[in-house]
């Protein structure tokens, strides 16, 4: 990996801040929307035009929870081994990451057929049981998401950039795999304690 010492001027420093930057209101307007899906739901069961979702959530978000909280400790470890420039490591753990985040989407899609199975559908006569494919549909798009950003990181350690870029490049992505997380375990716990 290339050390350069002109990555740290001024105009690089103020662009780093201000990606980041963004990242942190993507991230702030993306918890807003599933609150706000979350005060939805709310108000819509307590309404009682319908009893909730009165389904048993399947166990596969058992397993897609244990998935990613693994996916995202391995990742930590894969910054951990950029900052300390064992880049064979960063490597070894972002390509581990991506395959648990891709396990974790496979999972997300066997929940669905296990719902169906169930006969809970997205469009049926229960709307709080529509709200489960939105919650989990949802977040499986910043997953998309976050495995594009997770393979850019992987292309750009296999390329290699310079260590300056690298690192920059595993700090984001560690921010926003970590904050999707956290938004599985808010929206897994949210649906267990309505379903």
């Amino acid at each position: 990996m290339e050390r350069t010492e002109d990555y740290t001027t001024e105009e690089v420093m103020q662009s780093r801040k201000a990606r980041k930057f963004n990242l942190w209101l993507g991230m702030i307007g993306m918890f807003m929307m599933f609150a706000a899906l979350s005060s939805g739901f709310i108000v819509y069961t307590a309404s009682g035009v319908d009893k909730g979702i009165k389904t048993i959530l399947p166990n596969t978000f058992i397993y897609s929870t244990i998935v990613i909280v693994a996916s995202s400790l391995i990742l930590h470890l894969g910054y951990r081994a950029t900052k300390l420039e064992q880049f064979g490591k960063q490597k070894l753990y972002l390509l581990l990451t991506i395959v648990l985040g891709v396990v974790f989407f496979v999972l997300q899609l066997d929940a669905w057929s296990v719902l169906t199975e169930r006969g809970v559908y997205f469009v049926n006569n229960n709307a709080s049981q529509s709200f489960i494919y939105v919650f989990t549909g949802m977040h499986l798009a910043h997953i998309i998401a976050g495995l594009i950003v997770l393979v850019r990181c992987l292309w750009g350690a296999l390329k290699p950039i310079p260590y300056p870029d690298n690192l920059f490049r595993m700090n984001l992505a560690a921010i926003f795999w970590h904050f999707l997380d956290l938004l599985w375990i808010y929206i897994y716990v949210f649906l267990l304690l309505n379903q």
